[in-house]
């Protein structure tokens, strides 16, 4: 699993049949400093997650099987962060 924060979001309305009705937002990978490490990435997101949002990401056939059929996509959004700790420092809150 990666970590990213939603920048954007990407609209297509011609798509492969087998991606109706998905939305697709625009990330960063980030690290839990909130550091770009990837920028601009393409996610699938069925979890409803909004601008500025950190998020948990998955990549390749772990992306497609977060879906209810098989999918053709590589990164998907499952999870949106609250917090992020270490030991008993707060990195990340929401």
């Amino acid at each position: 699993m990666e970590i990213g924060k939603i920048v954007g979001q990407v609209v297509s309305t011609a798509r492969h049949s087998k991606l109706p009705q998905m939305t697709f937002l625009l990330v960063d990978i980030i690290d839990v400093d909130g550091n770009v490490l990837a920028p601009h990435q393409v996610a699938v997101d069925s979890i409803g997650a909004g601008l500025g949002e950190w998020v948990l990401l998955i990549r390749g056939s772990s992306a497609r099987m977060a879906h209810d059929t098989e999918v053709p996509v590589d990164l998907s959004i499952v999870g949106i962060v609250d917090q992020i700790t270490s030991g008993r420092e707060s990195l990340y809150t929401k």
